[in-house]
């Protein structure tokens, strides 16, 4: 700990958390040179953890601890500009939450007690102190205040690189020899950790590095919707994507075709994996990395922005004994979460669940997983022929894309099986054309499918500051309302504060799910188009997704703006 370690270390000996041959053992670590302190010593021999001696401090100095990692959600950034970062950087002290009345602030040193008076004299503010390790207070002050780096490191790549030319055509693009960590390319290998880090700061769900003819164009995807942030200069191009691609295992000598790659790294106590795309453009390579948080997909259903109603028809759905469930809706309209929450709810020991995916974008625990790789043969259909060998209650599959596939996850739910998949249509009921077109056989179809699920996902309004909207004549006939629904109503609109991305923090789902019945069924046989399919499923309760955008909403979750921008009226 900062500034207390042998006070700690007799504090240790004194409780018999360690003995006196482990602190001779860390001594010989320190004289050694390979650890600074006692207290490292025994970390490093593994004599004692942080959480024991979080646990102790506690007891000692009667303060409250908090963990980082254990926290989902990242601190408001209202919270973090309480503090200046001059303080936060000088005193080793991070904010992490406001009761209204009192600041509540880790430390790592509780015994700092000079250091904790002349905070409360700096902020003019009610201070408690709770205890974090050292490690994650460390952490979290390069997370939360460490954001004026990159306009440093842009200043010192401009500075320290100034050889390097870009060539209009990716044929004659050359490599970089980012690799070395030499001199020279340090401040590229510290901007390009940077920008992933940032990114993760900022919610972003990918980064797009352009190539442009004049500039390098760099840009998040927060909330749906790109914002272009300052990019680095156009002759740093080079050596910025050679060193992406060196990072995602990519061929550094290949640019004249498309390479996938994969990227791991650990950003506050949080691993994260980046899947990268790289294809070559007429002005360079350019490079997309989509960020894959664990955390996004362990949502409960509830979560997921379904409404009562839907939550019970969901259950309903999950709770079948076999049958197809197909979630519907273009690239980004969050599929892969939906499936990924169905089967967190539906993961026991007492079922076994196999999914063939391309690619597995996150590792569930207790849920067998198949990497389709059509490289080697291994299809959707042969994953799906295989899993069924294994005896699976469960199957998902990441996408029906040809008769083959659907034939055989058809013949996996009449089986006994419970099986859930995504096709691309705009919404549910055209789900069930798009299956015969396929080549698959109507009475199949109607026989194997119990649900169809469409989705969009619309930004959340900040909490913080929104304020409440005047519906204008143009939105009520947009949205098919009258007056009286509007002044049952509350709707809102975004206003944008330092918590959120101009109004706007978060995103959710809009729904629209029907449960087969008889009555569907014989018209699939009829092979009747999604617009009679769509017609009977609203009069046996369907809501469509607009519908679904207006209750949202209606209550102030959601702008008006947001759904008209989503969906498309009937």
């Amino acid at each position: 700990m900062i500034g207390q370690e042998d006070f700690i270390v007799d504090l240790l000996l004194s409780k018999g958390l360690v003995n006196n041959a482990q602190v001779e053992e860390a001594k010989k670590r320190v004289a050694d040179e390979s650890v600074d302190n006692i207290l490292a010593g025994l970390y490093a021999i593994k004599a004692i953890e942080d959480s024991a001696v979080l646990k102790m401090l506690s007891e000692e100095y009667g303060m409250d601890t908090f963990d980082f990692d254990a926290r989902k959600e990242r601190i408001p950034e209202h919270i973090i500009q309480m503090i200046p970062a001059q303080i936060a950087m000088r005193y080793r002290i991070v904010p992490v939450d406001y009761n209204g009345e009192s600041l509540i602030v880790a430390t790592a040193d509780p015994a700092d007690i000079d250091a904790q008076d002349a905070v409360r004299h700096l902020t003019k503010m009610d201070v408690i102190y709770v205890i974090a390790t050292e490690k994650q207070l460390l952490h979290s002050l390069d997370f939360y205040y460490k954001r004026n780096d990159a306009g440093d490191i842009l200043t010192e790549m401009t500075e320290t690189t100034t050889d390097v030319t870009v060539s209009a055509t990716t044929d004659s693009t050359t490599d970089s020899g980012v690799g070395d960590a030499d001199e020279e390319s340090a401040p590229i290998i510290r901007y390009v950790s940077l920008l992933i880090i940032e990114a993760f700061r900022s919610r972003a769900s990918d980064i797009h590095l352009e190539p442009m003819e004049k500039r390098f164009r760099v840009r998040y995807r927060i909330d749906g919707v790109l914002n272009e942030i300052e990019a680095p200069p156009k002759y740093l191009q080079n050596k910025i994507i050679s060193r992406l691609k060196l990072m995602s295992g990519m061929d550094l000598s290949e640019h004249r075709i498309p390479q996938d790659g994969r990227i791991r790294i650990t950003a506050m106590g949080r691993e994260l994996d980046l899947r990268v795309s790289d294809i070559p453009c007429t002005f360079g390579e350019s490079i997309v990395m989509r960020i894959l948080d664990k955390s996004g997909v362990m949502l409960g259903i509830s979560e997921l922005g379904f409404m009562d109603d839907d939550v019970k028809l969901i259950y309903r759905i999950l709770n079948l004994p076999d049958g197809i469930f197909l979630v519907t809706g273009p690239t980004g309209s969050g599929k892969t979460t939906s499936l990924y929450s169905f089967l967190h709810e539906l993961n026991q020991p007492t079922k076994k669940i196999i999914t063939a995916e391309d690619p597995v974008e996150y590792e569930l625990s207790g849920i067998n997983q198949v990497q389709v790789n059509t490289d080697v043969g291994l299809t959707f259909g042969s994953a799906l022929r295989a899993m069924l060998r294994q005896a699976p209650n469960i199957i998902m599959v990441g996408e029906i894309r040809d008769a083959e596939t659907g034939n055989i996850a058809i013949n996996a739910a009449l089986t006994g099986h419970l099986v859930f998949s995504t096709l691309h249509t705009n919404d549910a009921p055209s789900a069930v054309p798009r299956l015969i077109d396929m080549g698959i056989k109507p009475f199949l179809v109607a026989s194997s499918l119990r649900a169809v699920m469409a989705q969009r996902l619309v930004r959340r309004l900040c909490k913080n500051c929104k304020t409440e909207h005047v519906v204008t004549p143009n939105e009520m006939e947009g949205l098919g309302i009258d007056e009286e629904y509007v002044k049952k109503s509350t709707f809102m609109e975004p206003v944008g504060c330092a918590d959120c991305n101009k109004g706007y923090r978060g995103r959710m789902g809009i729904y629209e799910i029907f449960m087969l019945d008889a009555s569907i069924e014989n018209l699939i046989y009829q092979r009747a188009d999604s617009g009679v399919i769509k017609r009977r499923a609203v009069e046996l309760g369907m809501r469509d997704l607009r519908y679904d955008g207006i209750r949202k909403a209606s209550q102030g979750v959601t702008s008006i703006a947001e759904v008209l921008r989503l969906t498309v009226s009937d």
